[in-house]
């Protein structure tokens, strides 16, 4: 019985912290994977660096961004994209 209330206290430390920490990040992973997964050509994206863009091409885990007015394009990793901006309405249409 003692043994019940020595390992009671830290077992409940370790379930809350699950709760609270680590679920909570898992989350949070699968939604952004699910972002990255969902970009596709027209959509207007924010790069982790701060970089707005339009995608021009995406290429297994790579994808081209048109930036600025003389419309420069930047390779970028598929998990550089931090968000998504607005999403193309002709394709989604």
């Amino acid at each position: 019985m003692d043994l019940i209330y020595q390992l009671g206290p830290i077992l409940l430390m370790l379930v809350l912290f699950y709760f609270m920490l680590i679920r909570p990040q898992q989350k949070k992973q699968k939604e952004t994977q699910r972002m990255r997964d969902g970009i596709s050509n027209g959509d207007q994206v924010i790069t982790i660096g701060g970089i707005y863009g339009t995608v021009t091409a995406i290429k297994d885990e790579q994808i081209t961004i048109q930036v600025g007015a003389d419309k420069s394009r930047f390779v970028v990793a598929k998990w550089a994209v931090g968000s998504v901006v607005a999403k193309n309405e002709k394709e989604n249409a």
